[in-house]
């Protein structure tokens, strides 16, 4: 069994490693080739968080992963990952357990690169300005997501915590000066989405983070944040905009997803509103973006089929490269 620490993953694995797997992996799921229960979610009601276990399996890859991710927002005042997480990949082969990654870069890597996915192949291709609102443990990944997609002049951030904000623009302008890209705090979410070409949402929120009515045409929205019915980061109004809307798994959006599931029930938008998902994009099954007026909406909630392709990329780099612990 080899171990991996976010160490040994960042030595071997890329962002761009990281989007063109997830590709693969929406693609995959798409053609029917995975088998992907729905997540299974236990609120930690007493320490408002949440535990979640997500399985996955592809055969054609011989493999099948475990990830158990939790998110306990009061972790940050503990100094801990508001999203630990830990993923088991299991050999198809056998059914045993061949690598314990740490599944809290994992997540990131592959959450962010879900975006990263979306934008490389559904925002117009001279976007210039990036919007980020969340400041929280999957921002960064979504941020260099934003930026590998795309050769950004500039992007402003927002979080409703304006200290934690610059402090994590003044970091950003460090860990990611490889891209050329400058990094603004944002005073205010209009502030931040006004003519921004590509926009990434990653909060807990329960309320809408913009004005959709702000939203240039053009744009392209991945929301990212919200994973239960309870949760809602999108405007109902940037959907209505929007000429297109697309989910990474439609099943699980519609299960889980208060972005859509609210609109839903209000009666602002209706099922004849979706496109479908991005793997049918990737197939060439459906239209991506037509013309550059065009509003489009990404809604992902995370599946499974996403960390098994990843951790069995970055295993395979590993052992090719000798990288990890074996125990």
């Amino acid at each position: 069994m080899l171990l991996l620490s976010k160490k040994d993953i960042k030595e071997v694995f890329t962002m761009r490693d990281a989007i063109e797997a997830n590709k693969e992996a929406f693609k995959i799921y798409t053609e029917g080739k995975s088998t992907v229960p729905l997540r299974t979610t236990i609120p930690a009601t007493k320490q408002e968080g949440t535990m979640l276990f997500m399985p996955g399996y592809i055969e054609n890859l011989d493999c099948a992963a475990v990830k158990i991710v939790s998110v306990f927002p009061r972790n940050e005042e503990k100094g801990k990952p508001v999203t630990p997480a830990t993923v088991l990949l299991l050999d198809g082969t056998t059914g045993e357990v061949c690598s314990i990654l740490d599944g809290t870069y994992v997540t990131q890597l592959r959450t962010g690169a879900a975006s990263g996915a979306a934008l490389d192949i559904l925002a117009i291709k001279n976007a210039k300005k990036g919007a980020l609102i969340g400041t929280g443990g999957q921002a960064s990944a979504q941020l260099e997501a934003m930026i590998e997609s795309r050769n950004l002049e500039e992007v402003y951030i927002y979080d409703i915590d304006i200290e934690k904000t610059k402090k994590f623009v003044s970091q950003m302008n460090q860990e990611l000066s490889n891209y050329n890209t400058k990094f603004n705090v944002a005073k205010t979410s209009d502030e931040a989405i006004e003519n921004a070409d590509v926009i990434i949402t990653v909060t807990t929120a329960k309320k809408p983070v913009f004005d959709g009515n702000k939203v240039k045409k053009g744009a392209t929205i991945s929301a990212v944040g919200s994973y239960l019915p309870t949760m809602q980061e999108l405007d109902p109004a940037v959907l209505t905009r929007a000429s297109k809307i697309f989910f990474e798994s439609t099943d699980a959006v519609l299960a889980e997803s208060g972005d859509i599931l609210t609109p839903l029930a209000d009666g602002i938008i209706s099922n004849d509103d979706f496109n479908g998902e991005l793997g049918q994009v990737i197939n060439n099954e459906i239209a991506g973006r037509e013309n550059d007026e065009e509003i489009i909406v990404f809604k992902t909630v995370g599946i499974a089929v996403q960390d098994v392709v990843t951790a069995k990329k970055i295993y395979d780099n590993a052992l090719k490269r000798n990288i990890g612990i074996n125990w």
